[in-house]
């Protein structure tokens, strides 16, 4: 009805029923707050009806930036009229005719009018946005999605409505539930959003996009707790998600297949909420897959390489990782990439027999970690610590172990100057410190990681209890496992209860440490059966207990006290979980 096509076009002049009007001189009258004259004007001058005319003006204001005066024209407007209209324009039946159409049909024209009034309502929503009325903001998008619901019942078809009207939908869809977002009616949000996905409102492809992805991002950061959707959206045999989480990364899983497909233009945001969420619950071998599964060119092959080696270093797949990072840090890709060389430094510390390549790329990296990468260099030394300490260990001589030893003590030290505050790079001089038996320091770092910490880290009471045991001091060390035993969770306290077991064997004690393995038995028996797909984390790994040791230290302490009988039958439950190993052989060849 009029030239401009949408809200941002500035709408010079007015057409409808074979006539023209200035827009000029209605906005004369409306400087001059004659609403009612301009109203008439336009009622006059294009045969319209008085919601059509209002329509008309509180768009013109809305666009010449007079939120307010163009809430004061949309006031009055009634929406059930527009309704009315468009029901008994889409029920006629038009008949078909032979050779072009001079004008348009009656229910062509019925429906350009309601959906001028719809607009009007779309844009007092907007209007009241503007003011931070969002509450009222939120009703009025409601209203004119409500409206489009009780007209076209079964969904939008695609045919039937013109684009204006499909427009002003797709924009009221989106919009609500930002709305709800800023009134704070979270649960109204998430009820917007799975509506706008859910019901036949003929979105385009990127209008749906950008939903799915406005939902996802609220999924995953709002804090809202979510309920899974009500049974009478789910389809027999579908997929239905538990929580947040879950949902989020169907609705990226969903957007990632639209791009494949070309339905959407690439968004690297995707990935990156999707690396937080798959990250979150510790399933990075599916984030890994979905790196694999992009196009080529989304991502250059060097940070395709960098993204699944952090994915299968993550998923415990470090051959594989360190696979890439070499492939990334050869002298042709990039060498001097710092981030990579570090991770390849982490991986290589994990294992003694990469540790000497480890060395290698944490000393490439402390010399290139300057200017605003200085921050990074006390990383580097840390890494080349762990490097040069579990290189140590398989050192082939005396001479070179004590070296080797000596130069991960001094960068660690020189890493803890850098980083004071860094308690987990204290922890590692510490163990460092014990592993070259200087106690008298271990002990030290031990108490300041313990201090930093205050107690809340599990293996921060090991290393004390550990230290002190190394020293001699078992009753005070078995002090120390009893006050972690009390400040731990229950399934998190088998490693303190084995090494309490050893600390009652080192006291000549026994048969306490009979009752403390038989206990340890009955936790991993409930652990087993408690334990879910999902629990991969090292976090996790580290309160478990492994069974085997558990069965295997049990045995040892029956032949220690001739109980060969009970001894036998211990060694036999520990081949059952490890038919082959050389502990167990020499357990029954020793007894």
């Amino acid at each position: 009805m009029e030239s401009g096509k949408n809200e941002r076009v500035t709408i010079r002049e007015f057409c409808a029923n074979g006539s023209c009007m200035e827009a000029k001189e209605l906005e004369a009258k409306l400087d001059e707050g004659n609403i009612q004259e301009a109203e008439s004007a336009l009622r006059e001058g294009l045969s319209l009806n008085f919601e059509e005319a209002r329509a008309l003006l509180g768009k013109l204001e809305y666009q010449r930036g007079n939120v307010e005066g163009a809430l004061r024209v949309f006031d009055g407007i009634d929406l059930e009229a527009a309704i009315q209209r468009l029901q008994s324009s889409l029920s006629e039946k038009t008949p078909v005719k032979k050779g072009p159409t001079r004008s348009e049909s009656p229910s062509s024209v019925s429906q350009h009018a309601a959906t001028l009034v719809l607009e009007a309502i779309y844009l007092k929503a907007k209007s009241l946005q503007k003011l931070d009325k969002f509450t009222e903001a939120a009703k009025e998008c409601k209203r004119v999605l409500d409206a489009v619901e009780k007209i076209f019942g079964q969904g939008i078809p695609d045919t039937q409505v013109d684009n204006k009207l499909q427009e002003i939908v797709s924009h009221a869809v989106e919009l609500l539930p930002e709305l709800w977002k800023q009134t704070g009616c979270y649960n109204e949000a998430l009820s917007a959003y799975r509506n706008a996905l859910l019901s036949q409102w003929n979105l385009d492809n990127d209008c749906c996009a950008r939903i799915q992805m406005a939902f996802a991002v609220f999924m995953l950061y709002s804090g809202v707790e979510a309920s899974p959707p009500s049974l009478a959206v789910q389809i027999d045999g579908s997929y239905v998600p538990k929580n947040n989480l879950e949902e989020a990364i169907l609705l990226l899983m969903i957007l990632l297949r639209k791009f494949s497909l070309g339905k959407i233009n690439w968004d690297p945001s995707i990935m990156e909420h999707l690396t937080f969420a798959l990250s979150a619950c510790g399933q990075t071998s599916i984030l890994a897959k979905q790196f694999e599964e992009l196009a080529p060119g989304v991502y250059h092959r060097i940070d395709r390489w960098n993204f699944l080696a952090l994915c299968n270093s993550g998923a415990g797949e470090n051959e594989s990782a360190l696979n890439l990072l070499r492939m990334s840090l050869h002298k042709h890709e990039r060498p001097d990439d710092l981030i990579s060389l570090l991770l390849a430094a982490k991986i290589c510390s994990e294992d003694p027999h990469h540790a000497a390549e480890g060395a290698g790329y944490a000393q490439r990296a402390i010399n290139i970690a300057q200017g605003l990468d200085g921050h990074l260099k006390g990383v580097g030394l840390r890494m080349l610590g762990l490097c040069l300490g579990k290189q140590a260990k398989v050192s082939s001589s005396d001479f070179e172990r004590s070296m080797l030893q000596s130069k991960a003590l001094q960068s660690l030290e020189e890493a803890v100057r850098l980083e004071r505050n860094n308690y987990d790079l204290i922890f590692e001089l510490a163990i460092q410190y014990a592993e070259h038996r200087n106690l008298t320091a271990a002990l030290s770092c031990a108490k300041q990681f313990f201090d930093k910490t205050g107690g809340s880290k599990l293996k921060g009471w090991r290393l004390l209890a550990l230290v002190l045991s190394a020293q001699k001091r078992f009753s005070e060390a078995e002090v120390v496992t009893d006050a972690a035993l009390d400040e731990t969770a229950k399934w998190e306290q088998g490693p303190l209860l084995r090494l309490k077991a050893k600390l009652k064997i080192s006291q000549l004690r026994p048969m306490d440490a009979i009752e403390i393995y038989r206990y340890l038995l009955a936790l991993v028996q409930a652990q087993r059966k408690s334990s879910g797909p999902l629990k991969l984390s090292s976090q996790v790994e580290d309160y478990t207990i492994n069974e085997f040791e558990v069965w295997h230290g049990l045995a040892n302490l029956y032949a220690s006290l001739s109980h060969w009988k009970d001894a036998e039958i211990c060694l036999q439950k520990a081949r059952e979980l490890k038919e082959y190993s050389a502990a167990t052989i020499h357990t029954e060849g020793k007894n």
